[in-house]
């Protein structure tokens, strides 16, 4: 028997104003799986991501139909404390966005907002999330250097730490490589792949191969609908529509 999905969009509709961005979503997502969104620029992916920890809300003229479950419970319900939501489903943006302080007081900024003073256990929150995040030997000597005297790579690996500190269910990416180089990309793609036994990602990529390097199921999306999904194998090698497999072997976008 499957397991039950972590997240469900059942008819996830999203409009900006008039335009209608997602057309009717319905996707399910498993734990301890790292599934990928693919598809032209302005197809809807990031738009979907955004929705699964309410990013959107905060842009206006925004309306939103259908439901998105979270261990069953629906989290456009009035009930929602976006706030809680939001430690459990975290998110890492393209852009490294570092704060403007110490590496160590960006890992353990939710600790702070949540409240914990004790040394020892930020102590201990600080050297694991950077050890989970592929990032401890580069700066466990300079944690109190602001953030952003990192890399872009090493700012991205403590972003991801930062969102690990809080201790999520789900991390979504949103094109967490784009703005770096090749290797820095490698490391990154290897932090997550070590990551997935723990916690289960949701990434948007307009990178085909990392895309078929790390997934383990791919969603294709095109004008707002999501046109296929499944394995990710079966997506790249032996996709059931005919507009994946021209978007997989370069025919558009």
């Amino acid at each position: 028997m499957m397991a039950e999905p972590i997240i469900t969009s059942r008819d996830l509709h999203l409009y900006y104003g008039k335009k209608e961005a997602l057309k009717g979503i319905d996707l399910e997502i498993h734990e301890n799986e790292i599934t990928a969104m693919i598809g032209p620029s302005g197809c809807g992916k990031s738009t979907f991501l955004r929705s699964l920890n309410r990013m959107n809300d905060l842009i206006p003229n925004v309306t939103i139909t259908g439901s998105v479950l979270y261990n069953g419970q629906d989290i456009y319900s009035p009930k929602t404390d976006t706030v809680e939501l939001r430690k459990e489903i975290g998110m890492v943006f393209q852009q490294p966005n570092p704060f403007p302080f110490s590496i160590y007081e960006n890992v353990i900024y939710g600790l702070r907002l949540k409240g914990v003073t004790d040394k020892q256990e930020l102590d201990r929150v600080v050297e694991e999330s950077l050890k989970a995040a592929s990032v401890w030997e580069d700066v466990k000597d300079k944690l109190h250097n602001s953030a952003l005297s990192l890399s872009g790579g090493q700012q991205q690996r403590v972003c991801i730490a930062r969102v690990l500190a809080v201790d999520p269910k789900i991390i979504l990416l949103d094109e967490p490589t784009s703005a770096l180089d090749p290797v820095s990309s490698g490391k990154i793609e290897n932090t997550l792949l070590e990551l997935k036994d723990k916690y289960t990602m949701i990434m948007v990529t307009h990178n085909m191969s990392q895309a078929s390097r790390i997934s383990d199921k791919t969603a294709f999306f095109l004008n707002g609908d999501l046109i296929e999904f499944d394995r990710t194998k079966k997506i790249f090698l032996d996709p059931a529509k005919k507009e994946t497999d021209d978007y997989i072997s370069g025919r558009f976008g």
